[in-house]
C-alpha cells in the first residue's frame, strides 16, 4: 500500500491509471544516501531509476581517469544515458551517485519496451531524452567556450537547485574534484565570486546569493 502511494503521490502527474497499477506491482523501492552509487562504469543494467525524492548526480570518465559532472537528476525524472544503455543492452557508461539522500523506484529493464505502447511512457522517455541532451549541450559548452569561474558558478547554481537549498555544506575540495581542477584555482575564483557578490562563503559552507 506504501509503494502504491508513493508512486501515485509522485508519477500521477505523468502516467494514466494502467501504468501507474503496474508500476507498483512490479516497481521495486530503493533508498541509498548520501554519496552511495547507485551506477559505475561496466556495470552491467538490469533496471531503469525513477526518481522519488532527491537527486543524483551523474559523472563520466576520459581515458585517463578524469571525472566530468554531465548533470543532475531530480524527483520525477530518469537518466536519458540508462535509458540508452536500457534500450541497446549496454553496460553502463557513466557514474551515478546520490547527490544527498535519494528514494528510487527501480523498474526492470524488459518493461522499457513492453511499455511503449502507453502514450504517456513514450513521452516520458523521449522528454528525458531531450532534457539530458540539453544538459549534455550545457556540459559540453562549458567545457568549450566558459571561463573557469563561469564554470564554478554554473556549478554551484546547480547543486543549488539539485538541493534545494541556497547554502551547500560543500568544500573546496569537494568542488575541486568534481571539476577536474586543483583547490588552489577553486579557492582563487571563489574568493572573487564573493567579492562579486555572488556568493558568500561560511566554514564548510557555500551561500549562492544570486540564483
Amino acid at each position: 500500500m506504501e509503494n502504491k502511494q508513493l508512486i501515485k503521490d509522485n508519477f500521477s502527474f505523468l502516467f494514466e491509471k494502467k501504468l501507474l497499477d503496474e508500476l507498483s506491482q512490479i516497481g521495486r523501492l530503493k533508498k541509498v544516501v548520501k554519496g552511495e552509487y547507485l551506477m559505475d562504469i561496466g556495470q552491467e543494467m538490469t533496471f531503469m531509476p525513477l526518481l522519488i525524492s532527491g537527486a543524483i548526480k551523474v559523472f563520466r570518465t576520459d581515458d585517463d581517469g578524469d571525472e566530468y559532472i554531465l548533470y543532475f537528476i531530480e524527483g520525477g525524472d530518469t537518466c536519458a544515458m540508462t535509458l540508452n544503455c536500457c534500450i541497446r543492452g549496454a553496460k553502463s557508461e557513466i557514474k551515478a551517485v546520490a547527490e544527498v539522500d535519494t528514494t528510487l523506484l527501480l523498474v526492470p529493464i524488459s518493461k522499457m519496451e513492453d511499455w511503449l505502447h502507453y502514450k504517456t511512457w513514450r513521452a516520458f522517455v523521449f522528454g528525458s531524452y531531450n532534457n539530458r541532451m540539453k544538459e549534455m549541450l550545457e556540459a559540453i559548452d562549458s567545457l568549450a567556450f566558459m571561463n573557469m569561474n563561469e564554470r564554478v558558478l554554473k556549478y554551484l547554481k546547480d547543486k543549488v537547485i539539485a538541493n534545494k537549498d541556497e547554502t551547500l555544506n560543500i568544500t573546496h575540495n569537494i568542488i575541486s574534484d568534481e571539476l577536474n581542477t586543483s583547490r588552489v584555482v577553486i579557492s582563487r575564483i571563489l574568493k572573487k565570486l564573493e567579492k562579486d557578490g555572488e556568493l558568500q562563503l561560511l566554514r564548510n559552507q557555500i551561500k549562492i546569493l544570486k540564483l
